[in-house]
């Protein structure tokens, strides 16, 4: 399971059994904390669960009970009965540990090429009007212009009076930009109307008519010159690493931005006279952007759908044994999106289906076996997850999560590596890669809505055996103080440890009106723990991990987004040997041991925390999945910004 906080959560419970750097957050956080916990103005946003153990184990042994007598120990934060304030109502309300937030998206600010610097300045021919030239752009664009023309006077675009060939190339590639997932519209550069007249030689303060012509066509010319070889670079840039900055669309994301060297791309085209293939050749390479590129590239040439759409309700529950009016567009459906093998398998039912609205049991075999096909538990029943199998996506909500994807896969690695774990929030699903090939995958249990995981990337460092669960400070101010401000005793009959500034105390005797930001709690190994056997860390600012959890029963949902923000593996005992090169009965052995350890992981492991509505699979076939934080939403708003942004 991978733990999701907001930046204002603080862990600081590493046991002397944890190996170094399980200590999961920086002391740097301690101060959000607090201002966290004085606000008391904010909602739930990131906090993690402690997988349904608390409130389960509360349930068995009974609802809180009663204060009991607590002692003074000296203690910030512990304190007499007699200093208690001993009141059923709170005196104040409850503070909250808010998470991280959505943002309207900010594009990246302009300023005007300074082009008086050019050595073109002092130039005699047609590029002398380069110094006139009005172009903005990001100010890492406006400076790898200026530093080219400060260096070169010869134009790259123009020759003898004209746009050339080399220019015609790059303008036929921004046409076609949407292949790779961008917008042409983003890339449009103004082309001078064309006159008949040279003006190789034009000469300053021209009186006549024909040479105020052709001093306004060299003008306008340069103008181009300036103005396409800011959108090559724009184009560039947005190849290697796309358009947007992730970290500016919400607090979820976090990548470090990658760095495209612009001060090589106008030099190398003016080497190259293929400048269109030089920056055709920048696009991603890898086999999930080409199969991502591939799939839109056949989704636009399609002209129209197959077929008229097929609607069902998206609240449809139809159970085997019971009836409908929509089962005819739930055979009609499963017709068209299902397999040939499965539709040959079936062929009998189909023939004999008459449009009727009863759920036989011919019926429902055919749905199961739709169900298991797609991926889903195959029970029968036609709930939201079936009917989105059934029914699938608009071409046009395909084509928006593929350019999302594309848009996304620019901000990883141009390659994965050949070993790696990946983990694809929508599809619920963490999938291991080995020589460069996916070795296996598993389900997953991923953050609510409410309570959502990251999108990132790390690196695999340790596998803990019988883990300690270290309460988030989340957990502790949003779920538990409620609870203890009723019963102090809440977390000692629940068999949590307390700690405050590194002393063991009992819970009953901390004061719960107090601030919690020199408390710690942690849950010991057991059967009961939120971690279950075992956890693979990756230690980062988010506290994010991989780890086994009770909760099994969870694995068989097909809407998997049911945690506070961690990732849960439905097999962590064959992740861990994976990534640790050991065998699952290996594995089993150190947990009989019922010892608390920690294995580092010698090999280089990245991992990646991602988020794809449009993915392919290990075949190579792209795969699309429901939009669980409404994060493409956010992209392709963010994406619209920046094009309009573009425009002016």
């Amino acid at each position: 399971m991978l733990y999701a906080f907001g930046y204002s959560v603080e862990l600081n419970l590493q046991s002397p059994n944890q190996p170094t750097g399980i200590n999961l957050l920086t002391t740097s956080k301690r101060a959000s904390i607090a201002l966290a916990f004085v606000s008391a103005a904010s909602t739930l946003g990131a906090g993690i669960a402690p997988a349904q153990a608390i409130t389960l184990m509360d349930i068995i042994r009974g609802g809180p009970g009663k204060r009991p007598p607590v002692a003074d120990n000296g203690l910030p934060g512990v304190v007499s009965r007699e200093r208690r304030v001993e009141q059923d109502v709170d005196p104040q309300p409850l503070p909250k540990v808010s998470g991280p937030k959505y943002h309207t998206y900010r594009v990246d600010p302009t300023r005007g090429v300074k082009t008086a610097g050019f050595v073109a300045a002092t130039a005699t021919g047609i590029e002398r009007y380069l110094v006139a030239a009005k172009v903005s752009g990001p100010s890492d664009i406006a400076a790898a212009l200026e530093n080219f023309y400060g260096k070169n006077a010869k134009p790259l675009w123009v020759s003898d009076g004209e746009i050339n060939d080399r220019a015609r190339g790059v303008l036929e590639l921004f046409q076609r930009a949407d292949d790779y997932g961008l917008d042409p519209a983003d890339y449009r550069v103004e082309e001078p109307e064309l006159v008949t007249a040279s003006v190789q030689n034009v000469s300053l303060g021209a009186e006549t008519e024909a040479d105020v012509a052709l001093d306004s066509h060299a003008g306008a010319l340069m103008q181009f010159e300036l103005a396409l070889s800011a959108k090559a670079l724009m184009f560039a840039q947005d190849m290697v690493r796309g358009r947007l900055d992730p970290n500016r669309i919400s607090g979820y994301h976090d990548f470090k931005r990658k760095e495209v060297k612009l001060s090589f791309v106008l030099p190398f085209i003016k080497l190259d006279e293929s400048a269109a293939g030089y920056l055709e050749g920048l696009a991603p390479r890898s086999k999930q952007f080409l199969a991502l590129k591939s799939e839109l590239q056949t989704l636009r040439t399609e002209e129209t759908q197959q077929g008229d759409p097929i609607a069902l309700s998206s609240n449809l529950l139809l159970k085997p044994g019971k009836s409908s009016p929509e089962l005819a567009s739930v055979v009609a459906a499963i017709r068209r999106n299902g397999s040939d093998a499965l539709k040959e398998s079936h062929s009998a039912t189909f023939a004999s289906y008459q449009k009727g609205s009863d759920y036989t049991p011919e019926i429902v075999d055919l749905v199961k076996a739709f169900q298991e096909e797609v991926g889903l538990k195959s029970d029968g029943v036609v709930g939201p997850a079936t009917v989105r199998a059934m029914v699938g996506d608009t071409q046009e909500a395909k084509i928006n999560k593929l350019v999302v994807a594309m848009e996304q896969a620019r901000w990883l690695p141009a390659e994965l590596g050949d070993r790696h774990v990946f983990i694809n929030q929508p599809a619920y699903t963490a999938y291991y890669h080995e020589n460069g090939v996916e070795q296996f995958s598993m389900r997953t249990v991923v953050g609510s809505k409410a309570n959502q995981t990251y999108f990132f990337q790390d690196e695999l460092e340790t596998v803990e055996f019988n883990p300690y669960w270290g309460v988030p400070q989340s957990i502790i101010i949003n779920e538990m103080l409620p609870k203890l401000r009723a019963d102090p005793s809440y977390l000692d009959r629940m068999g949590y440890e307390v700690a405050v500034n590194g002393r063991a105390v009992p819970s009953s005797s901390v004061n719960w009106y107090g601030s919690t930001q020199s408390i710690s709690v942690r849950q010991p190994p057991s059967s009961d723990n939120a971690l279950g056997e075992l956890k693979i860390l990756f230690p980062n600012e988010h506290a994010i991990y991989m780890h086994d959890t009770p909760s099994k029963s969870f694995f068989k949902r097909d809407m998997r987004a049911l945690s506070h923000g961690c990732v849960r593996l439905a097999e962590p005992r064959k992740m861990a040997a994976a990534v640790l090169g050991v065998t699952e009965e290996d594995i089993a052995k150190r947990i009989s041991q019922g010892k608390n350890l920690g294995e580092k992981i010698t090999a280089k492991i990245p991992v990646y925390v991602a988020y794809f509505t449009a993915w392919p699979n290990k075949d190579g076939v792209v795969e699309y999945f429901d939009d669980v934080y409404d994060r493409d939403a956010a992209t392709l708003k963010a994406l619209k910004a920046t094009s309009a942004a573009r425009a002016t």
